[in-house]
């Protein structure tokens, strides 16, 4: 029943997306933000015990009322994996930020498109060639399907398939935005308000806990990638990728599973990503100007820009408006690609 459960909610998804200031991820984010002020004493196992208690908890809570429903009538728990589903996983989550600079772009307004990717991630843009705006909506883009369907996707499947239910979808998504919330995005802008924030021991423990849950999430989606794409390409370029990681500094601290992806997209596609990083806006007036414009309603989506080394940029063409197009394909394959497979799984499931 996984299959149809993914299937249905893409569906409404794509016909009715959630508002931006809906509530159920207002009360996530709540919740997320009491854990921290409620147990994040400054100690490590402080900031374990806020980790657990903002991502396991709902987890389990889900767990629960699937089993008590399952019990009831399997439809009843059929209904809630729609609905959990549903919250959890879409591409209108982010998508539009993505629609409206290609639109921009391809009208040849690249002051607009300048605009919107500074609202969307909360950088300064102002000074961005056609092409580096191209570069950064495609990873920033690319990030954020991983995020909000292939990861959520992956862990939903394995977890639903041991008769866990939709709890590895929230499992997922909880984890993401935990570490997005903590690390990136609440932390960058929270703390700037003397007493707000996340500890460093709070901090360490999303970011590490993030780095395992995605790990194997962060490979499949760059695995699809390369076989919907250019296979060879792919993995030459994800094999690269690996190497110079390991030989660098940046194997002590930096997020490989966001760079295993982005490396298999180039490869993919064809186009060079990497570079120069976007600079995190400076010296707001004030919190509000911070948050304007800035998604903060979505469910983890990626945190917003702080400041970074440059990276070595990949092989590949100079990112160009036709590269966005690709990138649609290459998404979309990926999901039939996905679906078919768990289609077959589904099936070979109820013919056993």
């Amino acid at each position: 029943m996984s299959f149809f459960a993914v299937l249905f909610a893409l569906i409404i998804e794509q016909v009715r997306p959630l508002a931006r200031g809906n509530w159920i991820h207002a009360t996530f984010r709540s919740w997320a933000r009491w854990s921290r002020r409620s147990l994040d004493a400054g100690k490590i196992q402080h900031g374990w015990l806020a980790w657990a208690v903002a991502v396991v908890a709902p987890s389990l809570v889900t767990l629960l009322i699937h089993w008590l429903l399952w019990e009831v009538n399997p439809l009843l728990a059929f209904l809630w994996s729609v609905a959990i589903l549903y919250v959890t996983l879409g591409f209108r989550q982010f998508s539009h930020y993505f629609t409206d600079i290609r639109d921009a772009l391809d009208d040849g307004d690249e002051t607009s498109a300048r605009e919107l990717l500074a609202q969307w991630r909360q950088v300064d843009a102002s000074e961005l060639p056609r092409s580096e705006i191209v570069r950064h909506v495609i990873e920033y883009s690319v990030l954020a399907a991983h995020r909000h369907v292939f990861g959520v996707l992956g862990w939903f499947s394995v977890l639903a398939a041991l008769g866990l239910g939709p709890a590895g979808a929230v499992f997922y998504r909880m984890a993401e935005f935990v570490m997005a919330e903590f690390v990136s995005r609440y932390w960058v802008y929270k703390s700037k308000t003397p007493g707000e924030g996340a500890s460093p021991a709070l901090q360490t423990a999303a970011a590490r806990a993030w780095g395992v849950i995605d790990f194997v999430p962060a490979r499949v989606t760059s695995l699809g990638f390369a076989v919907v794409g250019s296979f060879e390409d792919a993995i030459d370029a994800w094999r690269h990728y690996n190497q110079r990681f390991a030989a660098s500094d940046a194997a002590a601290s930096g997020n490989r599973n966001d760079g295993v992806i982005l490396a298999a997209t180039s490869g993919a596609v064809n186009v060079q990503l990497g570079g120069v990083p976007l600079k995190a806006r400076r010296s707001p007036a004030s919190l509000g100007e911070l948050t304007a414009g800035l998604d903060i309603d979505g469910l983890g989506e990626p945190g917003a820009a702080v400041d970074a080394e440059p990276t070595e940029a990949t092989p590949g063409r100079q990112p160009e408006l036709a590269h966005l197009r690709s990138i649609v394909g290459l998404v979309w394959r990926s999901v039939v690609l996905w679906m078919v497979l768990l289609a077959l799984l589904t099936l070979a499931r109820l013919l056993g």
